[in-house]
């Protein structure tokens, strides 16, 4: 693909980074002649669990409980929704936090100055600015002034770029959440064709393109959402990821008998029968959760696992694991390996 790749390209790079291992049955649902759906809250308390004994443990050792820090700007209905499952989460694993409210009037240079306050804050570990901001932020300039040691979102160009050079950096969590929920399924990957259906343009913390070499062995194709041949490349794929953010995308009949269907999209739309806004994927979920052989329903699919492998990067800021001196050529690997 051409141009800057968001949050599509971000997830392939992750997702094809590491081995694949299966987990217990009890983690899906499946029903016959249909889908395993995957239950993503069932792998996220998984994951969480893990988490939690992991703090422990740091802290039996006499060090300071992990802290995360979220600065939350407007009254964005969902994003406080999203910063509550955060916190929440957070004091369920044992990791103190705090939400930082302020005014969509805040300044560009006001928001700027707080999280320099809290770069240099050395209570605080883990730092992360809800997005979307107002119009009048520059979402590229906040994300960047975040300390890339404490950037939990994994949104700094630094980590990003180091990540795509297969270097030691904080992984973005959703990309991450979408490699746990193929690699602890046990859907493989060697061999098999990729496609991640994305956006053309995205959001800044979404940039960020693959680097060549797929240590999975698995062929990848990106496909835009406005492609005129996205259906071509995801009738061949064995995994799509779907990650465009446009409802129902995703038929039936772009994709092949027994394909892994993961998807990231998040969309609000009203809903006829009860006349509430309900949320729903990219993808048709009934239709080919009757083709598919493993789908993800939203909600109740990535959400959890984002926000679950959040946690997990805190504990990694907490730790320090991303000291200059320690940013060798390799180690993309080996931190989430560590953080397993």
């Amino acid at each position: 693909s051409s141009g800057l790749s968001p949050l599509g390209s971000l997830i392939v790079r992750v997702l094809l980074e590491f081995r694949v291992r299966p987990v217990p049955t009890e983690l899906f649902s499946l029903r016959r002649n249909e889908a395993v759906v995957i239950s993503g809250k069932k792998l996220a308390q998984q994951i969480r669990q893990e988490a939690r004994h992991e703090v422990e443990q740091w802290v039996a050792l006499g060090n300071k409980r992990p802290h995360l820090s979220v600065v939350l700007v407007g009254e964005n209905p969902a994003s406080h929704s999203y910063v509550l499952n955060k916190t929440r989460a957070a004091a369920d694993v044992g990791i103190s936090s705090e939400t930082i409210l302020k005014p969509a009037s805040i300044s560009e240079e006001e928001l700027l100055d707080l999280i320099s306050k809290l770069n240099n804050d050395d209570n605080v570990d883990g730092l992360l600015v809800q997005l979307p901001l107002p119009e009048h932020i520059d979402e590229r300039r906040v994300c960047n002034a975040v300390a890339p040691d404490k950037d939990v979102d994994g949104f700094h160009v630094i980590n990003v770029g180091r990540m795509c050079l297969d270097q030691y950096s904080m992984l973005p969590a959703t990309p991450w959440g979408v490699w746990e929920i193929i690699k602890r399924t046990g859907i493989p990957t060697l061999g098999k064709n990729v496609v991640v259906a994305r956006s053309k343009t995205g959001r800044p913390h979404a940039w960020g393109r693959p680097s060549p070499g797929l240590p999975a062995g698995a062929h990848l194709t990106i496909s835009d959402r406005h492609s005129r041949s996205s259906e071509k490349h995801t009738i061949l794929a064995d995994i799509v990821v779907a990650a465009a953010g446009i409802p129902n995308l995703i038929t039936a009949d772009m994709i092949k008998e027994g394909a892994a269907v993961i998807d990231v999209g998040i969309n609000r739309v009203h809903d006829p029968i009860t006349d509430k806004p309900k949320l729903v994927g990219d993808v048709d979920f009934e239709e080919v959760k009757k083709k598919a052989s493993y789908i993800t329903p939203v909600p109740g699919g990535v959400g959890p696992m984002t926000v679950a492998m959040l946690m997990k990067n805190t504990i990694i800021a907490a730790k320090k694991l991303l000291k200059p001196e320690e940013r060798e050529p390799g180690k993309a690997k080996e931190l989430a390996a560590a953080s397993s």
